[in-house]
């Protein structure tokens, strides 16, 4: 099974599983902000999958040119939400709810120390224990497991974005 096969099974089945979520918790109520955020963060999952293997750029915030860290969040939210965030990865890091590990969901922010300081690196967190990022120099935008060593020792926490987060909307 080829890389793309592995991604697309990934977000499909934590698409079902916000979705499935979702309808059990609030079936007899009318749309909730729970569904309104389930919704999201589908799209928010999808958006961020379709540029695995876009590469790495520093600086970069669109496909044609690469992407560094922030550039992806900040892209992927933007396209997905209309939500324009902060530039850096530690200013991202100030927006939204903070969120437990155990309770992270498909579409939370995930923030890691990659440069001997707090909240210097971002991904979108997929599910099960998955995130996509712009890695580094050199790499490319891909899935990472948190549970490897790398990424346990360097976790930093999550945040969860919301629209009423925000003042600012992009146009």
């Amino acid at each position: 099974m080829n890389f793309r096969h592995i991604a697309c099974a990934l977000c499909l089945s934590a698409a079902a599983a916000v979705a499935s979520a979702s309808e059990d918790a609030y079936a007899e109520k009318g749309p909730s902000i729970f569904d309104r955020y389930a919704s999201n963060a589908q799209e928010l999952v999808v958006r961020a999958l379709s540029f695995v293997g876009v590469n790495y750029r520093h600086g970069g915030e669109t496909p044609e040119t690469g992407f560094d860290c922030s550039g992806l969040v900040r892209h992927v939210f933007r396209e997905s939400l209309g939500l324009l965030l902060p530039r850096t990865s530690r200013d991202i890091s100030r927006v939204g709810e903070s969120v437990q590990r155990d309770e992270l969901q498909p579409g939370d922010l995930v923030f890691f120390n990659t440069l001997r300081r707090g909240f210097s690196h971002v991904g979108i967190y997929l599910g099960e224990d998955r995130f996509v990022h712009a890695p580094a120099k050199g790499g490319e935008v891909r899935i990472e497991d948190m549970r490897k060593a790398y990424w346990v020792k360097r976790f930093n926490g999550a945040r969860r974005i919301a629209a009423a987060d925000f003042d600012n909307v992009a146009n």
